[in-house]
């Protein structure tokens, strides 16, 4: 499928295009439920993002041995170094993945453009085998409940995104999108899964970075509190930005994902708030997919194989 291409609809779209990629939608389902039939059943959404350009095809992400990357190499270096080493990335030669956790277990709903929904990067890595490693399913013993089942993960969308600067005017501040088109499943028959996950064919939010260095947890503020799943990842968790990185947050809370670089930091933790299910007629640009919806074009496939079970994906059903 590859990353797609944006055709502007408008003379001047007021937008500018920071980062272009493949995006991947996944579910788990609850513990000690082999499947899924609705929402009720499900346990966590993921989302996996891969950059593939943008304004700088030189990318930074945190260094390996102070994440999860290389954590089973060297567990002594990566809590030594804090978050702080940055590692060079062509993401247009090499691939990059970011495997994110939302704090609720569906998208936000797009009709509801007030209430913003937390979630974090939990992993940023060039080994495709450690986000196959994440999405598999767990067995292990607890004390009070014995045995439990963590079900693998299922793919439940593929499509291509886009980072995008919207320009400030005197009545908008400085913000930016996270703008999707789904590829997968086509858009021809069942859609049940999407649906209930508020997983749209297409979507634009506001995606704000959290600084990590203001404030404690959750709450606090118009709708970040209870109903958006932000709690707030713990103190030792959070990411830990680079000085010029940092910089761009200043003394704010939330600001703008402006480089996307923070995405590439682990702990990053940000807000999506819904903007529109229009993309052309809110942005003026439309993107444009570069496969067609035969399975052999489905890059989500190709990277995690059959590792990933994919008929949510690919036929629009639970199982």
């Amino acid at each position: 499928m590859g990353q797609g291409k944006e055709v502007k609809t408008r003379a001047d779209p007021q937008v500018e295009i920071q980062e272009r990629g493949e995006i991947f939608f996944f579910y788990r389902p609850k513990v000690n439920k082999e499947e899924a039939h609705s929402i009720n059943d499900v346990q966590k959404l993921y989302i996996v993002m891969r950059p593939e350009s943008g304004e700088n095809p030189i990318e930074e992400k945190q260094d390996p041995l102070s994440g999860n990357e290389e954590s089973h190499k060297d567990s002594e270096a990566s809590s030594s170094s804090g978050g702080h080493g940055v590692e060079k990335v062509n993401i247009k030669e090499q691939i990059l993945l970011r495997f994110i956790v939302m704090g609720k277990k569906s998208l936000p709903d797009p009709s509801k453009k007030s209430q913003p929904f937390w979630g974090f990067v939990e992993m940023v890595t060039k080994n495709a085998e450690h986000v196959k490693t994440a999405l598999k399913g767990e067995e292990y013993e607890t004390k009070t409940r014995g045995h439990r089942h963590k079900p693998p993960a299922r793919a439940v969308g593929e499509g291509i995104y886009r980072i995008l600067r919207h320009k400030p005017t005197p009545t908008r501040k400085h913000h930016t999108h996270l703008v999707y088109k789904l590829e997968f499943p086509s858009q021809t028959g069942e859609h049940e899964p999407q649906e209930s996950l508020n997983i749209e064919p297409e979507g634009s939010f506001l995606i704000q970075i959290r600084n990590p260095e203001q404030g404690a947890g959750g709450g606090g503020g118009r709708g970040r509190g209870k109903g958006s799943g932000f709690g707030g990842l713990k103190r030792k968790r959070k990411a830990q930005f680079p000085a010029h990185l940092q910089a761009h947050l200043g003394h704010t809370r939330f600001g703008a994902a402006d480089p996307p670089d923070f995405l590439n930091y682990e702990g990053c933790e940000f807000l999506l708030i819904s903007a529109s299910d229009d993309i052309e007629g809110e942005l003026g640009i439309e993107l444009e997919p570069d496969g067609g919806s035969d399975e052999s074009t489905c890059d989500l496939l190709k990277i995690f194989g059959d590792d990933v079970e994919a008929t949510p994906l690919l036929r629009g059903t639970w199982d």
